[in-house]
């Protein structure tokens, strides 16, 4: 059994401490935040100031890995998860009566919730665990190494205490200071790619209300004009958020601010205005997040590791633009996979690295495509995609089996070309296209001219 000093304790640092301890293995978790989710979750969502976690108070949709990582290793977790307010919504759920079972099928649910909601019933089983001690308010300022070709990290610097360890996981999220401090004790420098989206999103909160209308209808969750996308996450206890995403240089960016402004331009989606038009209360301010980009950061080069004794979980490794919900599904499979793996991973790191090549990059490589495409088609207002690439998006609401293949990508499950690329796949695009020849690619959303009529001047 392992020493693991986990630093970090948001999400994937707390599933890592959370799978390690159950393990058997002993575990110190170090977060620098002395505040943690606790049983109030609206006033630690709405009212926690947390700059270096900017997501935490944004949308967040819990894909398969996560319900599936909980229910295998901590079910308790996802048993707390549900009887605090959050929702299971199957992907075949838009078609009222489901196919036929497949294989796998089961899998294809979102976790409908606030990402405090997860949170939570985290630090409630990590408080729990006998194996594992958590020292929050207290910040990690260096690593200790040991010379060697690589260095070996033996441990962490918190004040004026070494804490030794055998294995150190940096889960400190996108800012992490770890690249820079192996840089300073002369190792060699991380390999870093990073890619910026050129979008921004702004969100708010709602509340349905006990006296009123609860039912949108069978309504899409997004919408889309030629240059912003809407989009609305249903949550836990009746909270709902909508979100906008522009380009990052959008002239109207700064005015979607305003309230008032804000829900006048939702209005002009179906996907949205179906939630709006229940009357819900207004439960925050517009949140906005800009700035974003997709960064992968490996302790490894062509020579192996950087260093070894140490490994990169979460936003530390792989951070993909939140709007796709990507970091709590990859953060809780790194865990699990590095809590089965400990006693191995802390001995040489290489297969760690070698597994989250495999596993992790091909969706984030996938990530910087999507998001360079629309960040240009955002930025010019371009027209829909071809008309047969719009269909395979269309015609998942009309047929279950795309809708399955549609599902399978969405939650992190195959890959773009694996689950569209099939006979069968293609078969019932050419029959739903055969069946609406008049389909040509098109928004459901405002014209600019309609968009900018609502901007104040």
């Amino acid at each position: 059994m392992a020493r693991v000093a986990v630093i970090g304790g948001s999400i994937s640092g707390l599933g890592t401490a959370l799978m390690l301890g159950r393990r058997g293995h002993t575990v110190t978790l170090f977060e620098q935040d002395a505040r943690q989710a606790e049983e109030d979750l609206d006033r630690d969502f709405f009212h926690w100031n947390r700059p270096r976690v900017p997501q935490a108070g944004h949308p967040h949709s819990l894909l398969a890995p996560v319900r599936a990582v909980l229910r295998a290793e901590a079910p308790d977790v996802y048993t707390d998860v549900l009887a605090r307010g959050a929702r299971e919504y199957h992907e075949f759920d838009w078609f009222g009566e489901h196919p036929p079972h497949r294989a796998g099928d089961e899998d294809l649910v979102t976790l409908r919730t606030r990402r405090i909601v997860l949170e939570a019933a985290l630090t409630a089983a990590v408080r729990r665990e006998p194996t594992i001690e958590v020292r929050r308010g207290r910040r990690v300022h260096a690593l200790t190494l040991r010379e060697g070709r690589p260095a070996r990290v033996t441990g962490v610097q918190v004040g004026a205490e070494t804490h030794r360890a055998d294995l150190v996981v940096d889960a400190s999220g996108r800012r992490s200071p770890v690249p820079a401090w192996l840089i300073a004790a002369g190792c060699r420098p991380p390999v870093v790619d990073s890619h910026r989206t050129g979008i921004a999103y702004l969100c708010r909160w709602y509340r349905l209300r006990s006296d009123g209308p609860r039912d949108p209808g069978r309504v899409r969750t997004g919408s889309a004009a030629p240059f912003a996308l809407a989009g609305v996450f249903p949550s836990d206890n009746d909270t709902f958020a909508v979100s906008l995403v522009v380009s990052t240089g959008d002239p109207t960016r700064g005015a979607l601010a305003d309230p008032a402004v804000f829900e006048a331009v939702a209005r002009r989606f179906p996907a949205t205005a179906a939630w709006l038009d229940l009357a819900p209360e207004p439960h925050s301010a517009v949140l906005a997040m800009a700035g974003l980009d997709n960064r992968w950061t490996a302790l490894a080069d062509d020579d192996g590791p950087v260093v070894t004794g140490l490994v990169s979980a979460g936003d530390s490794l792989i951070h993909t633009n939140p709007t796709f919900g990507h970091g709590a599904a990859l953060g809780l499979r790194t865990a699990q996979h590095l809590a089965t793996h400990a006693d191995r991973i802390a001995a040489d790191p290489m297969s760690y690295h070698t597994w989250t090549t495999k596993a992790l990059r091909p969706w984030f490589d996938t990530q910087v495509t999507t998001d360079r495409n629309n960040g240009q088609r955002l930025a010019d207002g371009s027209p829909p995609a071809d008309r047969r690439t719009a269909a395979l998006a269309a015609c998942a609401f009309d047929d279950p089996v795309v809708m399955r293949a549609r599902a399978q990508v969405r939650h992190l499950l195959r890959l773009p070309d694996d689950a569209y690329g099939t006979d069968e796949v293609d078969r019932h695009v050419t029959a739903w296209l055969a069946a609406h020849p008049d389909f040509t690619p098109k928004h459901d959303g405002p014209t600019r001219e309609q968009w900018d009529a609502l901007i104040p001047r």
